[in-house]
């Protein structure tokens, strides 16, 4: 459910205040994480590493009631439930936007993601979840990234988590993961803990 709530009345009424007429509102934090247990579960459980990834994002997020609210056209809505956006390559070698409800269950969760992942490159359309508050994500895989600093559009002020290939070496798989988000829905403090929130569940 997507409710409309006065900034005045939550925590966030300063920071709407101060950066909700900023031309560049957004911050990005970024972080390098070990996943080489990630890695193993991701061969041992047949789930893809970027399904796994994403899940551990809904995981982190959803321990921070920062993450239920968003700024959006100069108004403050309340969310009570998360979804992860996946971009996905389509049968024409286009991209389409795909948003996965978030489950605590894995199996779930897995589900949901082959299923409308694949809806989405077959018939090439967008899904969206209007009801639900999405954290946005992108995988570029074709090589190594040690920072990303995504676009901002005032049409899109979700949250951005976006990682490269993962680099290994003898005793550890690393990860540099970038994080993006607006302002008014968070400050630095929060963003750093949902960043040591998803380290801790990448370590499943």
């Amino acid at each position: 459910m997507k409710t409309e709530i006065q900034p005045q009345e939550t925590s966030r009424a300063e920071a709407f205040r101060l950066w909700m007429s900023s031309p560049m509102p957004m911050v990005t934090l970024v972080k390098t994480m070990n996943v080489r247990r990630l890695v193993k579960v991701s061969r041992k459980s047949g789930i893809k590493f970027t399904t796994l990834m994403c899940w551990c994002i809904g995981k982190a997020a959803n321990q921070l009631e920062e993450f239920f609210t968003l700024p959006e056209g100069g108004r403050l809505f309340r969310y009570d439930r998360l979804a992860i956006n996946v971009i996905v390559t389509n049968s024409k070698g286009g991209i389409n936007s795909c948003d996965i409800p978030f489950s605590e269950d894995l199996q779930q969760f897995n589900h949901d993601y082959l299923e409308l992942t694949a809806t989405a490159a077959n018939e090439c359309k967008s899904s969206f979840l209007e009801d639900h508050m999405v954290i946005g994500t992108s995988a570029m895989i074709q090589t190594e990234l040690d920072c990303i600093v995504n676009q901002y559009t005032d049409q899109f002020c979700n949250p951005m988590v976006m990682w490269g290939k993962y680099r290994k070496s003898m005793f550890k798989t690393t990860l540099s993961v970038s994080f993006q988000f607006h302002h008014v829905q968070m400050d630095g403090a929060h963003a750093a803990r949902f960043l040591e929130g998803l380290f801790r569940e990448l370590q499943i």
